[in-house]
């Protein structure tokens, strides 16, 4: 165990890296694609990103090859505002790299290349720094953390120390490729850790067994959470606390370039409206309006919303 002498952080995430290679040719085949854009990506990561965007101080515990990229991602972390001191090296693995092919509205298959093992499932209990996970103000784990050892008892081993100090968040992104088992168990202890879990209904359903939104959210709620967000694509996004305080709404209004970084946004900008303590409902907006700005953009961390962005699509109703 590592202990933390710095400041208490806004938002500390952990979990998954890589370099997102994007083609710059949209409807196109990846076969036949002819140019890449590199941008930092990773779930965790892009979420610590968006909120730096919004003037948080932002952290990520995860780990890299010792390789080009992996020097990458600390250029890109600093250059973003994120602090990059727990990204560490895992010698002779390779830093992971992640393509799509882009077909808007809503076609966006991606290629994980993660293998033998991506560095970020290395994460190891003994080195983490459980005084910087007790002391951050929201604390933001992945589902996909959980899929494999060592990474999976460092994860749970953080949720068990922090406890219930603070905001600790659930991100139930369910990769079922990069599982070789049954996540229910895991899924299971690391609700009983968190005060907030958000996925979308596939995630929701995995989680909890229930598909349609509001069981899904109450399943969440029973679970030990004390906000449920269950998002619905096209439909919006629900949200239900524990205080029996409700809000369902709509999308805003965008025309399509990338989808996926959207949810990373809206991560990003759910931390950054918990923090500042806002109402359920104009939150959701607010995180709604963020993840519409990223999903009418290329990349993803690079495309995060600054608040004046963010302001102006709330103001307009629409990401023009």
């Amino acid at each position: 165990m590592v202990t933390s002498a710095h400041a208490p952080l806004d938002l500390l995430t952990i979990g998954r890296v890589g370099v997102d290679l994007y083609p710059l040719q949209s409807g196109v085949p990846l076969s036949e694609v002819s140019s890449f854009g590199k941008f930092l990506g990773g779930s965790p990561t892009n979420v610590a990103v968006a909120a730096a965007r919004l003037g948080r101080r932002s952290a990520v515990i995860t780990r890299t090859g010792a390789d080009p990229f992996g020097r990458y991602v600390h250029q890109a972390l600093t250059g973003f505002g994120v602090d990059d001191r727990w990204v560490t090296e895992v010698p002779g693995a390779a830093t992971p790299v992640t393509f799509c092919e882009i077909f808007p509205p809503d076609d966006f298959p991606l290629y994980f290349y993660r293998q033998p093992k991506a560095p970020d499932l290395e994460i190891r209990p003994e080195e983490l720094d459980l005084g910087a996970v007790a002391a951050a103000r929201i604390f933001w784990m992945t589902g996909t953390g959980l899929c494999e050892e060592p990474s999976r008892s460092a994860t749970l081993a953080a949720l068990a120390h922090r406890g219930r100090r603070g905001t600790t968040v659930f991100d139930l992104d369910w990769r079922p490729m990069f599982w070789r088992g049954d996540p229910t168990a895991a899924y299971a202890e690391a609700l009983r850790h968190a005060t907030v879990a958000v996925g979308n209904l596939d995630e929701a359903e995995v989680a909890t067994g229930e598909r349609e939104p509001e069981a899904a959210a109450r399943a969440l709620l029973a679970r030990g959470v004390e906000l449920a967000v269950v998002k619905q694509g096209p439909k919006g996004v629900l949200a239900l606390h524990a205080d029996g305080t409700r809000a369902e709404v709509p999308p805003l209004p965008v025309e399509v370039v990338n989808g996926l970084g959207a949810g990373d946004a809206f991560g990003g900008a759910l931390a950054h409206g918990l923090l500042a303590g806002w109402d359920l409902e104009y939150l959701m907006r607010y995180a709604n309006a963020a993840g519409a700005i990223v999903a009418g953009r290329l990349e993803c961390s690079s495309a995060m919303p600054r608040p004046d962005e963010v302001a102006a699509a709330l103001a307009s109703g629409a990401v023009r």
